[in-house]
């Protein structure tokens, strides 16, 4: 988060729930990186815990170890790739979520093939969403304006349409 090149609209970065993750380490990820926080105060940018079935995400999200300088001693850090935070932004789709996905375009880190291919596994991993229509309309407001193409026609059950 305190890595972008851009001044982000997005404040929290989400920390997924795995059995991994007791509830202790949790606690002690809130108090240190949490709302509210010295961190927070100080870089406006704070963590959130999220259940894994919560966040928009393709079927086998990517993954990709943060590999540091001095690697941690008691832990691993794994990032989402930066599409499938793409995607995974449309679900919300606010202003603040708007502004990072048009960022993460105009900065070439999303090509419009890849966007789609996630797109289309997180409606497979999400095929029984009732929210899955506005997903689609939002995937393809970023396609129309910050891709500057054509929609990509997508198939939902026809219950939906």
């Amino acid at each position: 988060m305190l890595r972008t090149t851009y001044e982000r609209g997005t404040k929290d970065s989400d920390v997924i729930q795995t059995r991994a993750l007791s509830e202790d380490v949790q606690r002690t990820l809130l108090a240190l990186a949490g709302r509210d926080t010295r961190l927070h105060r100080t870089h406006r940018l704070y963590i959130d815990v999220v259940p894994a079935g919560l966040p928009f995400l393709p079927q086998r999200p990517v993954w990709h170890l943060l590999e540091e300088e001095v690697p941690y001693q008691n832990f691993e850090v794994e990032v989402l790739d930066v599409i499938d935070v793409v995607v995974s932004k449309l679900k919300r789709f606010n202003a603040n979520d708007r502004s990072d996905i048009d960022e993460m375009i105009a900065r070439g880190h999303v090509a419009h093939e890849q966007f789609v291919a996630r797109f289309r596994s997180a409606v497979d991993a999400h095929f029984g969403d009732e929210s899955l229509p506005s997903y689609c309309a939002h995937f393809h407001t970023i396609e129309r304006d910050a891709f500057g193409c054509d929609e990509t026609e997508i198939e939902l059950p026809d219950w939906m349409t």
